[in-house]
């Protein structure tokens, strides 16, 4: 998974899920990935440390893709790509 910048995600949809414990970012983005068409991009900003692992095993799970995450300044990012 490579890292993208801000710039090379335009488009994307954003769920903003700072200051959410888990689980409430992963069902925040859950319900989010419903309005999201096939192929294309979530991108979800979370607090939670342990949403690293959440996201990837909801990827897992729904079949949706992790296409990268990171950490800046205790903010994780992740951009989801909308299973086809």
């Amino acid at each position: 998974m490579a890292d993208r910048t801000e710039h090379e995600i335009d488009g994307a949809e954003l769920l903003d899920a700072r200051g959410l414990a888990c689980p409430l970012p992963v069902l925040k983005a859950k319900k989010a990935m419903r309005k999201v068409a096939p192929n294309h991009l979530l991108k979800v900003l979370s607090t939670d440390p342990g949403s690293v692992a959440d996201f990837q095993a909801f990827c897992d799970v729904t079949g949706h893709t992790l296409e990268s995450h990171g950490e800046s300044d205790g903010v994780f990012s992740f951009v989801i790509r909308a299973k086809s």
